[in-house]
């Protein structure tokens, strides 16, 4: 199974899973589903590709919304200002240790 896989089917599981937790997890995708389903059969107007409207009705697509937009590039901002201060402190802990005494000659004063 492994080879067929190309090993990427270790640690997927940390340990072994019954079926008893297994069940609900099945049972509320077999309901999300069979909801979606039901959804679309009900749609006054077919859509061009059912697996679309699937995948929006489950939640897998969010709809294009300016403010998730915002909020994306503003995260990308923030981590980019993060990467940034990380650089910084690595450079001021590195300017500080020359400064600073030995751990030696502390322990002599």
């Amino acid at each position: 199974m492994e080879s067929e896989l190309g090993g990427k089917a270790r640690g997927l599981w940390k340990r072994p899973v019954s079926c008893e937790e297994l069940l609900p997890r099945a049972f509320t995708a077999g309901r999300s589903s069979v909801r979606a389903l039901v959804a679309l059969y009900e749609e006054p107007e077919k859509p061009n590709s059912a697996l679309d409207f699937l995948k929006h009705h489950l939640g897998a697509s969010a709809p294009d919304n300016p403010e998730i937009e915002a909020l994306r590039l503003k995260v990308a901002e923030m981590k980019e200002k993060y990467e940034a201060v990380l650089e910084e402190n690595k450079k001021l802990k590195t300017k500080l240790a020359q400064y600073e005494l030995p751990q030696d000659e502390k322990h002599g004063e």
